[in-house]
């Protein structure tokens, strides 16, 4: 069995509040969470105009979770690939362009509508242009959890992580791979991947989103026992979040919400998504309540999907029961 890749970190603290928290009723997911500068490059490149989102990568920076959350959801677009190329004509040198071309190729490797190793190469390509940004090899790691063995995984998280060790997605898709290692008979609560999160957490800045990684490591965990008939379909009847260990992890996340709410990292309302179901499925609506009250409009699919559940109607569901609808 590979060795987890070694986790760096350091320290943690920040806070604001959303306020967004009128309901939608649409049953539609948008990936662009609650970025609304992203929604709107994202309408432009759908007309064919690309300058607002080169405005809008050229502004990203080196904010590499906001620059891996940006390019994949522009990336995700159908004709991503056709625009993203007639940029690279026009500007050969544009690191921004390279690099969304590729996660464009990745996008469409996923969807099984481009041969995987092709859109290594052009995360090869990107990540040549601009070898400190971490992007290219995001997109290496979701071709990685999708189609390679787990070495490859391993690998190519350590080559991301060296570059930004506090990779939110990164981590995400690291412990999904993970979770799906046999327990090797341990029991429930003993798994490798609620290690590893914890570890990460630890050694994570004070304020970092990381904190909520061991919550994320028990839906992941779930979503692999429900897949194999080890865990009921329902999460809330399965007992999964009911243990000494799944107790002290939600209630430290919750802590850790409550104190270090971080309202401006891109990917918070996937931690809050993440927060919400287990405590839903804890049994502890007055908690997830606030956390509904937070995530507002801005629900994703995972984990509300585990077990192969309709996800809308999971978190509606969810949502009402808490808030007593």
């Amino acid at each position: 069995m590979p060795p987890l890749p070694p986790l760096l970190g350091a320290g943690r603290a920040l806070t604001h509040r959303s306020g967004d928290t009128a309901p939608d009723d649409s049953g539609a997911f948008d990936d662009a969470l609650d970025d609304a500068e992203l929604r709107t490059a994202r309408a432009a490149l759908v007309q064919g105009r690309r300058q607002a989102a080169r405005s809008l990568l050229l502004h990203t920076g080196d904010d590499w979770d906001r620059r891996g959350h940006r390019l994949t959801v522009l990336a995700q677009e159908p004709y991503a690939v056709a625009w993203s190329r007639d940029w690279l004509h026009a500007e050969p040198g544009s690191a921004d362009a390279a690099v969304l071309h590729a996660l464009a190729r990745v996008q469409r490797a996923l969807r099984g509508k481009e041969d995987p190793d092709r859109a290594r190469e052009a995360c090869a390509t990107a990540a040549a242009h601009t070898p400190a940004d971490p992007s290219p090899w995001l997109g290496l790691l979701l071709l990685a959890r999708a189609f390679g063995p787990e070495r490859e995984v391993l690998g190519t998280f350590a080559e991301l992580r060296r570059r930004h060790p506090e990779h939110h997605h990164a981590h995400h898709l690291l412990l999904a791979r993970l979770a799906e290692r046999p327990s090797g008979g341990r029991v429930a609560e003993d798994h490798e991947v609620y290690d590893l999160a914890e570890l990460a957490a630890a050694e994570a800045p004070a304020d970092s989103p990381l904190a909520v990684l061991p919550v994320v490591a028990y839906a992941e965990r779930y979503r692999v026992l429900a897949a194999s008939g080890l865990a009921p379909a329902d999460p809330a009847a399965s007992g999964h979040w009911s243990g000494p260990r799944a107790r002290r992890i939600l209630r430290a996340c919750f802590d850790w919400w409550l104190e270090w709410e971080h309202d401006e990292h891109p990917r918070r309302h996937v931690d809050l998504n993440h927060l919400a179901f287990a405590l839903s499925c804890a049994g502890r609506p007055a908690e997830a309540a606030a956390l509904f009250q937070r995530i507002g409009r801005h629900a994703t699919p995972a984990p509300w999907s585990y077990a192969h559940r309709d996800p809308w109607t999971a978190f509606q569901t969810a949502r009402a029961r808490a808030l007593g609808h």
